[in-house]
C-alpha cells in the first residue's frame, strides 16, 4: 500500500507539473500571439476589432472603469499588476485642436483674437487623459491606490505612499509628463553620468592594436 501510494503520489506531482509547464506554455503563446496581433494594425481581425471597439467606447462615458487593460503586455511594462489596487480606467478625449467655447457663436474683440476651431491645448492629449476613432482618442489610464494594504506591503511599488508623491500626476512627474516637458533630453542633459555610462555601453569601440 505504501508503494503504490508512493507512486501514485509521484504520479500525480509529474501531471501537476506537466499541466502547469502546459499553463505556462500556453500563457506565453497567447501573450506573444497578442503582441504579435497588435503590430500588424492592417490585418483583418484586429481592423474589425478597433471597429467593435470604438462603436463599444462610444457608448460609454466620458471616463469609466475598464476591467482589464486592452494591452496587457504594455500595460505590464507600464507597471502594471493584476492585484488588488490597480485600477485602470479608459479616458476619451477628443481630436486635434482645441475648441473655445463661444455661446451662441458670438466672438468679440479683434479679428486676430476670434479664432475658435485652431487653438492650441498647452499640454499633449496624452497628458491629458489607445484605441482611435475620426472624433476621439482613447488612454487607458493606470491607477493605484496608496491607502490599499496589498501597495502598501508591497516593496516595489509603496514608495508612492509618500506624500511627496501626491499628486504627481497634476505636476507633470509622470513619464508622459516628463517627456512632454523635454525632461532628459537636451544639452544640459548629455554631459551628465549617466549620459556618458548610456554612451559608452552603446558606443561599438573597435581599438586597434599598437
Amino acid at each position: 500500500m505504501d508503494i503504490w501510494w508512493t507512486l501514485d503520489s509521484h504520479l500525480d506531482e509529474l501531471q501537476l507539473n506537466a499541466t502547469d509547464t502546459y499553463c505556462a506554455e500556453l500563457k506565453w503563446a497567447h501573450t506573444s500571439t497578442l503582441v504579435n496581433s497588435t503590430k500588424k494594425k492592417q490585418s483583418d481581425v484586429l481592423r474589425f476589432l478597433l471597429r467593435v471597439r470604438c462603436w463599444e467606447y462610444r457608448q460609454l462615458n466620458v471616463i469609466h472603469r475598464a476591467s482589464r487593460p486592452s494591452r496587457p503586455d504594455k500595460a505590464r511594462r507600464l507597471g502594471y499588476k493584476a492585484k488588488q489596487g490597480y485600477v485602470v480606467y479608459r479616458v476619451r478625449v477628443r481630436r486635434g485642436n482645441r475648441k473655445k467655447p463661444v455661446p451662441k457663436g458670438a466672438t468679440y474683440g479683434k479679428p486676430v483674437r476670434q479664432g475658435v476651431n485652431h487653438l492650441k491645448f498647452q499640454r499633449g492629449l496624452r497628458s491629458t487623459a489607445e484605441e482611435r476613432d475620426g472624433v476621439y482618442k482613447y488612454y487607458e489610464v493606470i491607477l493605484v491606490d496608496p491607502s490599499h494594504k496589498a501597495i502598501r506591503r508591497d516593496p516595489r511599488i509603496s514608495w508612492i505612499v509618500n506624500p511627496v508623491h501626491k499628486r504627481r500626476e497634476a505636476r507633470g512627474l509622470t513619464s508622459i509628463g516628463k517627456q512632454n516637458r523635454g525632461l532628459g533630453k537636451g544639452n544640459r542633459y548629455n554631459h551628465t553620468p549617466a549620459r556618458s555610462t548610456w554612451k559608452r555601453h552603446n558606443t561599438l569601440s573597435l581599438r586597434r592594436y599598437r
